[in-house]
């Protein structure tokens, strides 16, 4: 295995940023059987929908897509099983306590490898944002936008 790609993401939940403030990151270890690690590598991964919860003292990550590995055989994983987080029981007890607080949310952020190979999961700790405020967001962005194309133009 190479270590250039260490930390590059294999996939990234662009949609997370769009409908949640991010407060606070995690990252997370993922247990994954056989053939989920393959497919990570080839990035057969979708983030969309998923969310992460914390009960019983251990978290778990839910709805994340892994697609069975090609070259797989009948023994390939359930694409959509429910996923065990691998965190310290501090960082637990701290995620358990604030997302019982009104609004607050698990949310997946980007899976990749680390410098040892091992597969983490990036959380954020997220807080839905209104309509209102997407629209201010976009907003922003595209003031950004024009001011880039502005000094662009001048230079």
């Amino acid at each position: 295995m190479k270590n250039d790609d260490a930390g590059k993401p294999v996939a990234t939940n662009r949609k997370a940023f769009h409908e949640y403030f991010i407060e606070e990151k995690f990252e997370a270890g993922i247990v994954l059987q056989g053939t989920e690690v393959k497919s990570l590598r080839n990035g057969r991964v979708n983030l969309q929908d998923s969310y992460a919860s914390v009960r019983e003292g251990e978290a778990f990550l839910h709805h994340c897509h892994i697609s069975p590995y090609s070259h797989g055989n009948i023994m390939n994983h359930d694409p959509i099983r429910v996923r065990k987080l691998l965190l310290h029981k501090k960082e637990i007890n701290k995620l358990l306590g604030k997302t019982q607080q009104k609004g607050l949310t698990l949310i997946p952020l980007r899976i990749y490898f680390s410098k040892r190979g091992h597969a983490k999961v990036e959380l954020g700790l997220a807080k839905g944002k209104k309509l209102y405020d997407r629209r201010e967001s976009i907003k922003a962005r595209e003031a950004g936008r024009e001011v880039e194309r502005a000094i662009k133009d001048r230079k």
